[in-house]
């Protein structure tokens, strides 16, 4: 069992900048590829960035387009989403997620879920 918690999130000003971050718990951090993905209401759940068991790939959702920067410290058992350039239409629950595997897949099948931080840019 893995938990995640999920932190940073707030209310920021369109072209802001804000870091999220999620601390792991449970198990060894190594073996798990990890996400962030983000939800609005009525939407489905939508792919942010991956990164992969190393922290030497990483990926990100086409709408990111240079914005966002994930990291992770496997010494802290952490990830981070740096995020700038902020839109209104970042607007959205983001949720950690992380998956047993080494590699980072872009649909939502991962083992386990953080419970959310809300991120809101206000125009």
């Amino acid at each position: 069992q893995v938990q995640l918690v999920e932190s940073g999130g707030g209310l920021v000003q369109v072209g802001d900048s804000l870091s999220l971050s999620c601390a792991a718990s449970g198990r060894t951090f190594l073996g798990y590829a990890m996400a962030w993905f983000r939800q609005v209401p009525g939407r489905e759940r939508e792919f942010v960035a991956g990164i992969n068991w190393s922290g030497g790939t990483t990926y990100y959702g086409d709408f990111v387009k240079g914005r966002f920067t994930i990291s992770r410290d496997n010494a802290k058992n952490t990830i981070s989403l740096r995020m700038e350039s902020l839109r209104p239409g970042d607007t959205a629950v983001y949720y950690c997620a992380a998956r047993q595997s080494i590699g980072v897949v872009t649909t939502t099948q991962y083992d386990y879920w953080g419970q959310g931080t809300q991120v809101t840019v206000s125009s």
